[in-house]
């Protein structure tokens, strides 16, 4: 059934109708799931010092190898290093970690499936992920995912999940125990040598190698710059993030069609057309029409949500975020982390800037698909100076935390953290990149990806994307005061 914009205005003067939107701050952050506890316009956004008392685990410790400042009392390890750990079948680690989850592996190990976001040609990259038999789409793409063991005892293994896909950015894990890995990308087949189209979503199986075998795009889902992709467990949609621009990118909802079970390997069973897939429409309290989710200046701000039908999802002649009018759907810039949790969509708005009516250097937003709302939880400022210390900007790769909160990997401009966000918005650091692959005196440090929480919590893993390297990081966890 349509939530129409008459219907969401109507709920908003209803007592008890489960939508508080009377413009009470105190009634907005009473709302299940809400984050806001305070009223905050865009000049005065959270600052994201971490200096909130009684927040985050205490200042940053300089790490004397010059890779990982944490905290008093962490410790980090590395993992995988392209270039320099190599794959059980002998080649070197692929380069560019982006987007990872954890599973329970076998005999009390853990696995990862970590995304390699290599783009363009093959031959341009020194570490590309192998062409391993039988797991390769495209022999001409550079890009792929591997699937890291960790064991008892501190040994690691990794291999090739799947080989020859493009721009491998972020992505999400399944109910049923597998990965869906993105392509960040919109190029067909001719350019760069490509064999074949890109920008789909696949599956990867961490524990049945035999499982990747063949690999096939899933294009049910859509051809676009593909983000992140979270399922509803309950419902069985899955959501998706397209971070593009010119014109900015676009929130899709996946249907499932009627009779259709999700479980290991089924997506890959589906007809193109299967589904409905749909762009998201927002309206204000009002009623009104939003056209980006920039326009949100407040924590706490509520949108109604609709969906409006992918008129062509393959995109063969026209890129699906141009096949809307204006008017037809709300844009947001940079859309890129999403993860399931609290019964809904965390989803992140990395910046904004001149292509958006307002300037902001990071939203994070929380869709409850029963109430059909989009609400914004954390709002950052723009960073006046992003090579200081101690500010935070771009938020990209999420996940929910199991001591309260987010945790945010940051691809902002200069200095590079890992950081948390409490259940009343505010923010604390975790951790700071101090790779420097630039010069002493013009510093550049890569952006953090892939975090992503152990099974059993008490690991919590992330990489350095360039040059991709993966991080266990380790250390007295806490809840986190609201």
């Amino acid at each position: 059934m349509s939530l129409t914009r008459r219907d969401f205005a109507g709920r908003s003067a209803i007592t008890g109708a489960g939508v508080a939107l009377a413009g009470s701050v105190d009634a907005l952050a009473s709302a299940p799931n809400a984050l806001a506890a305070t009223d905050t316009d865009s000049a005065g956004a959270e600052p994201a010092h971490g200096d909130h008392p009684g927040i985050g685990y205490g200042p940053l410790v300089p790490d004397p190898n010059g890779i990982l400042a944490l905290p008093e009392g962490f410790t980090y390890r590395i993992i995988t290093h392209s270039g320099r750990t190599r794959l059980e079948s002998g080649e070197f680690t692929p380069s560019h970690h982006d987007g990872t989850a954890t599973f329970e592996g076998p005999r009390g190990t853990t696995l990862l499936v970590n995304n390699h976001e290599l783009t363009g040609a093959r031959a341009d990259w020194p570490h590309p992920v192998p062409l391993t038999e039988g797991l390769v789409y495209d022999p001409a793409a550079a890009g792929g995912c591997t699937v890291v063991e960790v064991r008892r005892g501190g040994e690691v293994a990794e291999w090739v999940g799947i080989a020859g896909t493009a721009t491998n950015c972020a992505g999400g894990s399944t109910p049923w125990g597998t990965w869906l890995t993105c392509e960040e990308t919109e190029d067909k087949a001719g350019r760069y040598g490509f064999t074949k189209d890109h920008g789909y979503v696949f599956e990867v199986d961490p524990e049945d190698r035999r499982a990747n075998r063949g690999p096939q795009p899933i294009k049910a889902l859509g051809r676009y710059a593909h983000e992140a992709v979270v399922v509803d467990p309950k419902r069985g949609h899955l959501y998706l993030t397209e971070d593009a621009a010119g014109p900015n990118g676009l929130l899709y909802r996946w249907t499932p069609p009627e009779g259709f079970r999700h479980g290991r390997g089924r997506l890959r069973t589906l007809a193109d057309d299967a589904g409905v897939l749909q762009a998201f429409r927002c309206f204000d309290s009002g009623g009104r029409y939003v056209d980006d989710l920039s326009r949100a200046t407040k924590t706490g701000t509520v949108h109604g949500v609709d969906w409006i039908d992918v008129p062509d999802r393959d995109a063969r002649t026209v890129s699906v975020r141009k096949q809307f009018t204006d008017g037809q759907i709300t844009r947001a810039r940079k859309l890129e982390g999403m993860w399931w949790g609290d019964g809904g969509a965390y989803i992140v708005s990395s910046y904004a800037r001149a292509e958006s009516p307002v300037q902001h250097d990071g939203q994070i937003w929380f869709y409850d698909p029963r109430r059909r709302t989009l609400t914004l939880k954390v709002l950052l400022g723009v960073n006046p100076d992003p090579a200081k210390d101690g500010a935070f900007d771009g938020p990209d790769n999420i996940t929910v935390s199991p001591y309260g909160g987010l945790v945010v990997a940051e691809d902002g401009e200069g200095v590079q953290h890992l950081f948390g966000a409490t259940e009343g918005g505010r923010t604390y650091p975790i951790a700071r990149n101090e790779l420097n692959l630039g010069t002493e005196t013009e510093p550049e440090y890569s952006e953090f990806t892939g975090v992503t929480f152990s099974p059993d919590g008490t690991t919590l893993f992330a990489n350095i994307q360039e040059p991709g390297i993966m991080l266990a990081i380790t250390g007295p966890w806490k809840r986190q005061r609201c």
